[in-house]
């Protein structure tokens, strides 16, 4: 993991980063050569005499692969540049550079191992990859597409009491129509070609077959609510409804899109609060499944349509017990309660105002709030992806590893037990040959006891290994609870996740692994849980403290950094050249 830091390490000279002491030690001499110039005068231009010796260096030690990219935010300033742009850096750069480099440690060091042992059938890093997402969900005409269109600025999803959209939409930002002509759809993209397009997570939802392809969409809006995420509208769940009945199976898209989002939206509307047989599933088993509860926000929408005060009550009254009875817990979850002013006066014959509303804090724009601050809450969301995921995969691999080293220990033994057999089978056939007079030769004897163990071994491996070593595997399988040790809350949460897993690759797949290949991969995976997730934290709090001056800082150290690796590609392309010439 390269952490992205905006100061000094506390020393008195930049710090360099490669594997070779000698190497290293050059480095620190010219950084501290370079660090009192500096410190002599600011605007000290380095000699080009200087920067090609440093070049040179720089580019023999990327040549043996030594090199590292953290390097000292001075050095990068006073040699590569003497005036890089001062314009600040947002926010937002500083994150999405957190993100990449997030991204990269998932996929250079979780990824390759949860692929090879079957942790997972796709890239880990294809769920975290793209924009924050805010999945929303909710009974039909729950008011999802009314509040999706109030956000954007504009009526951009279908609208109506009864079930208006059977689709799931992806709404993300599109700026090549200006505001100015208007919040429109400006590309709109079929669920063929979203789910087989890299440049989106989706890939994974290909498995559910052409259906569901065929209810799945996405719509690029020049909205400005969607520049720093996108949010998915579903389709409203109903009463009485079956996997045959929609063609796909509803609850587990849900449950892979909820994992994919950094948001959960769930709306019930005064009408039906809560009492839909999807929305018990889903809430109850689906999203418990795929994400944290603090994800999670349930919204009682169109709460000015309760006819009284004493009708507002029941109805949340209601929906508090309904949620008790879903989700098994005694403390009910804050329940945010809306409604939109806006449809109230589009409306040719409006009602009047419920007395009650004005007694009651309408939060519909906490709840807006609550969205676009999603981007910032999404690094937290990383760095826990990784720390769970890290964990699984460890706790996952260790368990193949316990199983493949119970296997061997088993197999050993047995086969010692096939060759004592088969060699007091072959003595036992020597000794009642000559005991028969049948033969009297030593050598013979000898030789005779040799060919019968060798054909007893043969049918031992053949047959009783074989069986035994199967019947091992269903016996482990069976008590595959004892595989690991379970000590802790977090080993039982994290060995329900993986268990069903580990049990289907180990009966596919027979653990046939190199214990060597597991061990290595193991310690990889849990350096990146005792290290990496440790420095994505102390990055995260260090952002949490960063000024506006810490983040230009850092800027100019970006750009620098990427104007040096584009100068040692360059070389190297240079460098391949000249070797093809000669």
């Amino acid at each position: 993991m390269n952490r992205l830091q905006s100061h000094e390490n506390g020393s008195n000279s930049p710090k360099f980063y490669v594997n070779s002491p000698a190497i290293n030690k050059k480095f620190v001499e010219i950084g501290s050569h370079f660090h009192e110039i500096s410190l002599r005068s600011p605007n000290y231009q380095a000699s080009s005499q200087t920067l090609d010796n440093l070049f040179i260096l720089c580019y023999s030690l990327l040549k043996k692969g030594s090199l590292c990219r953290l390097v000292s935010l001075k050095l990068w300033r006073h040699i590569f540049s003497d005036n890089i742009s001062e314009k600040a850096m947002h926010r937002e750069n500083y994150m999405n550079a957190l993100r990449e480099d997030i991204v990269d440690t998932v996929a250079r060091h979780l990824t390759p191992a949860a692929q090879r042992y079957g942790y997972s059938d796709m890239p880990l890093e294809t769920n975290i990859k793209w924009r924050p997402m805010v999945l929303v969900i909710g009974n039909y005409s729950s008011g999802k597409s009314s509040l999706i269109n109030e956000f954007l600025g504009a009526n951009i999803q279908a609208t109506g009491q009864a079930p208006t959209d059977d689709s799931f939409t992806i709404l993300t930002y599109d700026d090549t129509v200006p505001e100015t002509e208007g919040i429109q759809v400006v590309e709109h993209r079929d669920g063929q070609a979203l789910l087989n397009d890299p440049e989106f997570p989706f890939s994974t939802l290909r498995k559910h077959g052409q259906r569901f392809a065929a209810h799945f969409q996405l719509k690029k809006i020049n909205s400005p609510f969607l520049k720093n995420v996108a949010i998915i509208d579903t389709p409203g769940m109903l009463d009485s409804i079956t996997e045959q009945d929609r063609g796909y199976d509803y609850q587990e898209v849900l449950g892979d899109l909820a994992q994919k989002a950094g948001l959960v939206l769930v709306l019930f509307d005064a009408h039906k609060a809560g009492t839909l047989r999807e929305a018990y599933k889903s809430i109850r088993d689906t999203l418990t499944a795929h994400t944290f509860e603090d994800r999670i926000i349930f919204v009682l929408n169109r709460i000015d349509e309760c006819t009284s005060f004493n009708d507002m009550l029941r109805v949340y009254g209601t929906l508090c017990w309904n949620l008790s009875q879903i989700t098994g817990r005694k403390d009910i979850p804050m329940i945010r309660m809306t409604y939109s002013a806006n449809a109230a006066a589009a409306n040719k014959k409006p009602a009047p105002q419920a007395p009650f509303l004005p007694l009651l804090e309408n939060q519909r724009e906490n709840l807006k709030q609550t969205i676009l601050q999603t981007p910032r809450r999404r690094l937290d969301h990383l760095a826990t992806y990784v720390e769970i995921h890290g964990a699984r995969l460890a706790h996952y691999i260790e368990a193949l590893l316990a199983f493949g080293q119970e296997f061997r220990r088993f197999r050993i033994k047995k086969l010692f037990t096939g060759l004592m057999i088969s060699l007091i089978g072959g003595g036992l056939i020597a000794l009642i040959m000559m005991l028969l007079s049948l033969i009297a030769d030593p050598t013979i004897l000898l030789s005779l006891a040799g060919i019968g163990a060798g054909l007893i071994m043969a049918l031992w491996l053949a047959f009783s290994q074989k069986k035994l070593e199967q019947k091992f595997r269903t016996t482990r399988l069976e008590n595959l609870d004892t595989l690991t040790p379970i000590d802790d809350q977090t080993r039982i949460d994290s060995w329900s996740a993986i268990r069903d897993t580990v049990y289907q690759h180990l009966k596919k797949d027979k653990g046939n692994y190199s214990l060597y290949e597991l061990k290595l991969d193991l310690f990889d995976v849990q350096q990146v849980n005792d290290k990496a997730t440790l420095e994505i934290r102390e990055t995260l709090s260090d952002f949490q403290v960063m000024s506006e001056d810490d983040m230009k800082e850092w800027g100019e150290d970006r750009l620098a950094r990427k104007a040096y690796e584009k100068e040692m590609a360059d070389a190297e392309i240079m460098k391949n050249s000249v070797g093809h010439m000669y």
